[in-house]
């Protein structure tokens, strides 16, 4: 199993099986069997893994005393109350498991159902409690207390679990620990996978970007489509939203594409690439299609801050407004210090959106703050953009050309080429979305009234009724997002229109 070499492992236990139900030894023979299941779910075959789960339980319920395999086929049942979103039945059904462990002195049985009522309480929004049970779990790893099969195991669901729910700091001291492990075991194959795409996504939140392609490119060639779909479309999601910063546009798509192909949802980079694009009422509703089906509060935040500034950029603020709302909700209740940062990132969008710069500054400093502390390059970047527009809006015309600057060199050393490209045209990352929406007749119309003009002036110079022009500016106010003649001209001023 560790190796990777299923085939073998199977023939392997399935003898073992065998064997030690020849010799009388039913405990021994329920440990076989639920390795077997354990495995066998992983590669979705759940029908024989059921089988084998079953036959177990027989054997120990046969046996009438207390062991650790029960507690071992207490996991599947945790397991699929995770899945199913009974957290507070994954949680009791662990802890359960976690006690068997402890009475049983077995180590490998007490951290696995550790880091499984973890992952429950943080998903119910109780982080304190569920970071101490990962912690606790993972320092029996560090320690050397458990084998090298639920090493690994532990090592990847406590760092998967730590970035889902934004406990980024936990998530950066594991992965290093794996990466260490993984290297320390070049022969662990089944979880040197694992390993490179976290270190990826890891590397892309430091601004490390070279070095998280070649990590989730050596992800995606020792991955196999047959035992390893699940991590093998992580990988690609992820090469999807490196393509997608670096502005290679076509192999991103390819890349989620990909992801999908193997049954992964390749949300919100999908919807963030038709934005880059131009094709925002594609990616509004993709965004939105997504906040509709996903029901889990701790898997929402990525979504919610995607949807900000997608639903801005397509025009639709009260939308956006209400995503923003939910986002402030879920940091609050779940309290871990990335998601404050979010939730404030997109506050400060929307009040630049809806033309209230003063009221955006102190959002966006407090989540440049937070991002520059956990050396989040790129993240500290776009928010340092945002700041400059709202500098330029209130008349700091010095304070918004140094914010752009230290975002252009954060921009030019990562390759952020649509980033770039808005900062080029004097546009934020959404920006060229909303301008290339404007018909000519419509430009013209803007650069008109940025001068002053009114509507009357502009029909006049233009030779059409004003009438016409009405409809015109209402047209421009609705696409650019905006609610008055003030916030459409600093608008043309801002994107260097006029």
């Amino acid at each position: 199993m560790l190796i990777g070499n299923d085939e073998t492992m199977f023939d392997a236990l399935e003898r073992l099986f065998h064997a030690h139900v020849a010799a009388d030894a039913p405990r021994e023979a329920a440990r076989a069997a639920f390795w077997l299941g354990f495995r066998l779910v992983a590669t979705g075959a759940t029908g024989r893994a059921g089988g084998w789960f079953a036959r177990a339980r027989r054997l120990i319920e046969e046996t009438g005393a207390e062991c650790a395999e029960q507690g071992y086929l207490l996991l599947p049942e945790a397991a699929r109350a995770l899945g199913a979103g009974d957290l507070s039945g994954a949680q009791e059904t662990a802890a359960r498991a976690a006690e068997i462990g402890v009475r049983c002195q077995d180590a490998d049985l007490a951290a696995f159902a550790r880091q499984m009522e973890g992952r429950a309480l943080l998903r119910q929004g109780a982080t304190e409690g569920g970071i101490a049970l990962l912690d606790e779990s993972m320092l029996a790893v560090a320690n050397g207390e458990v084998s090298p099969l639920v090493t690994g195991l532990v090592y990847c669901s406590v760092i998967a679990t730590c970035q889902q729910c934004y406990v980024v700091d936990r998530a950066l001291e594991w992965t290093t620990a794996l990466s260490a492990w993984c290297a320390a075991e070049p022969q662990v194959e089944a979880f040197t996978g694992p390993c490179l795409v976290h270190r990826s996504e890891l590397l892309l939140l430091e601004g490390r970007w070279a070095e998280a392609v070649a990590e989730v490119t050596r992800a995606r060639a020792t991955l196999s489509e047959a035992t390893d779909a699940q991590t093998l479309a992580a990988a690609c999601y992820q090469q999807g939203e490196l393509h997608r910063l670096r502005g290679e546009l076509a192999d991103a798509e390819q890349a989620y594409r990909a992801a999908s192909a193997l049954g992964l949802e390749p949300q919100p980079g999908l919807a963030r690439l038709r934005l880059s694009q131009g094709q925002r009422r594609a990616a509004a509703r993709a965004i939105g299609r997504m906040l509709a089906t996903t029901t889990q509060p701790w898997r929402r935040p990525h979504l919610l801050l995607a949807a900000v500034e997608i639903f801005i950029a397509a025009g639709e603020t009260g939308t956006a407004r209400s995503a923003s709302r939910e986002l402030d909700s879920l940091a609050e209740r779940f309290g871990t210090a990335v998601l404050p940062a979010m939730a404030a990132q997109a506050r400060g969008a929307l009040c630049l959106a809806s033309d209230e710069p003063d009221d955006a500054v102190e959002p966006l400093r407090g989540a440049l703050e937070v991002w520059r502390g956990m050396g989040a390059c790129y993240a500290a970047a776009r928010i340092r953009a945002l700041l400059a527009r709202a500098c330029l809006a209130l008349g700091d015309t010095e304070g918004a050309a140094l914010e752009e600057q230290a975002a252009r060199e954060v921009f030019e050393e990562l390759g952020a080429a649509c980033d770039l490209a808005a900062l080029d045209a004097g546009e934020t990352a959404a920006a060229p979305a909303l301008v290339r929406d404007l018909s000519a007749r419509e430009l013209e119309v803007l650069r008109l009234l940025a001068t002053g003009k009114t509507n009357r002036a502009i029909a006049r110079a233009l030779c059409v009724s004003p009438r016409t022009i009405d409809r015109h500016v209402s047209h421009i106010f609705v696409k650019i997002g905006v609610r008055s003649r003030a916030a459409a001209t600093a608008f043309a001023y801002e994107h260097a229109l006029v």
